[in-house]
C-alpha cells in the first residue's frame, strides 16, 4: 500500500486533528507534519523520559491501548493513542478503561484516538465510545495477509510501522521497546508471531526503512561470515537452522513435562480467573 502524495513536509497538527480521519490520504497529511514518529510498545524497555530528550518538539509520539504501563504520569508532547478493534470492539471500551487511559493525554498536544482495524472480525468504535475524544478510523483489513503466517495475527504496532513505511513520508519512524520480551507487565499472546515480525523489523531497520531507538544489535551470523569467507553463506545458514530445531525440540520437550507438573496450579488459576473482579481505577500524578 503506497502512496503517490507529496512528502513536503507541514506545520505540525493541532490537538484533536486526528479526528474523523478516515482515507489513507488523510492520515499521511497528518503524520507528513512531524519530523520523527516513534512508535512507543508498551514494554519495560522503554524509558519515557530519555525518548524526550533524545527526539526534538516536532516528534509524534504513538501510544497503544493500556498506556499506564509505560506513562506514571501525562504525557508532555505531542501524541496519539492507537486503539485496535476487536470481535466486541476496542479492548479499552469493553473493559471501561477509555476515561482512565486519556487521563495521561492533557488535550494540547493530544491529536485523538487512531481506531484500527486489521482483521474482517474486528470492530470499529464511535467517538461517544471513547469518551468523545477526536476520534480517526483506519480499516487496514487484510494488510499483511500476502506475507504474515497464515495461522497468526499480526501486532498493531508491526502493522502500523509497516503501514507507516508504505506511505514514504519524509519523518523518520522509530521504534521504542519493540523487544517481543515477556515480562511481569507485559505477557506475549501466542496469537502473534513475534518471532517473524522481529526478523521483519530487523531487517527493515538494517535497510534503512526505519530506525530502532538504541540502535540494531550486529548480527553475529553475519560476523562469522565475513571472518571465515571460505564457509558458504548456505552452510552457515543451514547449520543455524539444524541448532535451532534442535534446541527448540529440547525445549518443548521440558515444556511437556512442566505442563504435568503444573496441572493443580493451573486448575486453582483459572478457578479464580472465573470469578468476578474488581479493578482498581488508575489515576496519573497531576
Amino acid at each position: 500500500m503506497t502512496s503517490d502524495i507529496s512528502t513536503s513536509q507541514t506545520d505540525t497538527p493541532p490537538a484533536g486533528a486526528a479526528g474523523g480521519l478516515q482515507t489513507q490520504a488523510q492520515w499521511r497529511a497528518l503524520f507528513a507534519g512531524f519530523s520523527h514518529i516513534i512508535l512507543v510498545a508498551n514494554s519495560d524497555a522503554v524509558n519515557i523520559d530519555n525518548l524526550r530528550k533524545t527526539y526534538p518538539a516536532t516528534t509524534l509520539f504513538v501510544f497503544f491501548n493500556k498506556v499506564y504501563k509505560v506513562l506514571d504520569r501525562p504525557f508532555s508532547g505531542h501524541s496519539i493513542l492507537v486503539s485496535r478493534g476487536g470481535p466486541k470492539g476496542a479492548n479499552i471500551v469493553r473493559l471501561g478503561e477509555v476515561e482512565e487511559v486519556l487521563k495521561f493525554f492533557p488535550k494540547d498536544d493530544f491529536l485523538g484516538i487512531l481506531n484500527l482495524r486489521v482483521n474482517a472480525d474486528e470492530k470499529l468504535n464511535t467517538p461517544e465510545e471513547f469518551a468523545g475524544a477526536a476520534t480517526g478510523h483506519l480499516d487496514l483489513t487484510g494488510f499483511g495477509s500476502d506475507f504474515y503466517p497464515q495461522a497468526k495475527v499480526p501486532t498493531s504496532g508491526f502493522v502500523l510501522a509497516l503501514w507507516l513505511c508504505d506511505l514514504k513520508l519524509p519523518a523518520t519512524i522509530v521504534l521504542a521497546g519493540f523487544s517481543a520480551r515477556r515480562s511481569e507487565k507485559w505477557r506475549v499472546v501466542s496469537v502473534h508471531d513475534w518471532a517473524f515480525e522481529q526478523v521483519f523489523l530487523r531487517l527493515f531497520a538494517r535497510v534503512g526503512k526505519i530506525t530502532v531507538h538504541g540502535g540494531v544489535e550486529t548480527n553475529a551470523y553475519a560476523t562469522l561470515a565475513g571472518r571465515f569467507p571460505e564457509i558458504p553463506a548456505n552452510d552457515i545458514a543451514m547449520t543455524i537452522a539444524e541448532v535451532l530445531s534442535e534446541r527448540v525440540g529440547n525445549a518443548n520437550a521440558e515444556i511437556d513435562k512442566l505442563i504435568s507438573l503444573t496441572n493443580v496450579i493451573r486448575a486453582t488459576d483459572n478457578f479464580f480467573r472465573r470469578l468476578p473482579k474488581f479493578r482498581k481505577k488508575r489515576v496519573p500524578p497531576q
